[in-house]
């Protein structure tokens, strides 16, 4: 039965863009918000370490990519200033060549930029771990929004697809989605070992973990690392999709993604594996309608979901399954109705 979700999983994935060409770009959009909420419910969900600041990776993914991708064939300094009148080429090999270093560039450092950062962070707990978190996501956009050499307030335009924009839009998307597929067996894997059950013992009682002997610092660090790594790849493929970036709208948007990601994991789910991932289609749904037929009362319709999701409906979809329908889980649970009757 699992694998033939995954199957299905596969398989409507791959067809979507195809079915519907003129959505693949909500498309792509709702595979960010998949893997954005997943990263966040590995610290949020499992570690019970509630971050508003995840979406600092994905803007400072966004621009390592921006960076690398134009330095391949010209510099950066010029091709940012705002008085230049020059015009910028990239030839097919300078385009993906700079695409494939830029994305790989932007997981990796955006990984390790987590360890010190984890370090700092981390000697932080409940509102103040999410208050802090939150400030370095503030902090980024608003130093990046004054950094000249990367376009400042600005923002930086990216190399141009070599190619049909029908055709940019599909291989962006392809690429947004081996990335949320990669990261949700990642995941699944991880939960599965001693780590994911690390994670769960310093959401439940950290003091007793260390008490335990599991070193809870270098294990939140190597969560967020992980979780950065996937964030950082898909900022920098959104950078791509988008074909221009500004600091605060679009690479440090701290007011909108930073916002909903949480919101998908909480109602889909906190502290379960397909929790964000349905979380994340119904808000993307939901979000895609209000916007379409709501225009101007999307955030009160937006704001009262958030509401009943904190106020009623606490466990999310996959919890509330999980109560109804225990067996679809593999949750075996027995009846007391034989002992009732003995004792009667």
């Amino acid at each position: 039965m699992k694998w033939l979700v995954y199957i299905a999983f596969i398989a409507i994935s791959l067809a979507a863009p195809l079915v519907f060409p003129a959505y693949t770009q909500q498309f792509s959009a709702l595979w960010v918000l998949i893997i954005l909420a997943m990263t966040w419910d590995m610290q949020g969900g499992q570690m019970g370490y509630n971050s508003l600041g995840n979406i600092f990776f994905f803007g400072f993914g966004m621009y390592v990519s921006a960076v690398v991708q134009v330095s391949i064939a010209h510099d950066i300094g010029e091709y940012t200033y705002a008085g230049g009148i020059n015009v910028f080429q990239f030839t097919d090999g300078q385009y993906f060549t700079g695409l494939v270093l830029g994305v790989a560039a932007a997981g990796i450092l955006c990984a390790l930029l987590a360890f010190p950062l984890g370090w700092i962070l981390f000697g932080l707990r409940g509102p103040y771990f999410a208050i802090g978190t939150l400030g370095v996501a503030i902090a980024a956009g608003e130093m990046v929004g004054t950094w000249e050499w990367v376009g400042a307030g600005q923002g930086i335009s990216m190399p141009p697809f070599p190619g049909n924009p029908d055709t940019a839009k599909f291989v962006l998307y392809i690429m947004n989605m081996i990335t949320g597929m990669v990261c949700f067996a990642v995941i699944a894997w991880l939960y599965s070992t001693r780590f994911g059950l690390a994670l769960n013992a310093i959401r439940d009682d950290e003091q007793k973990a260390e008490g335990m002997g599991l070193q809870t610092l270098w294990i939140k660090r190597v969560c967020w690392a992980v979780a950065a790594f996937f964030v950082g790849i898909c900022g920098a493929i959104y950078g791509n999709t988008v074909g221009f970036i500004e600091p605060l709208e679009v690479a440090f948007q701290t007011i909108y993604l930073g916002i909903f990601m949480v919101v998908a994991v909480l109602l889909g789910g906190k502290g379960t594996l397909w929790g964000p991932v349905v979380g994340a289609i119904v808000f993307h749904t939901l979000k895609e309608v209000t916007w379409t037929h709501f225009l101007g009362w999307q955030w009160v319709a937006l704001g009262v979901l958030i509401v009943v999701i904190v106020v009623y409906f606490q466990e999310g979809i996959m919890g509330w399954l999980q109560r109804q329908r225990p067996e679809w889980f593999g949750i075996r649970v027995e009846s007391r109705e034989p002992e009732a009757e003995a004792a009667t």
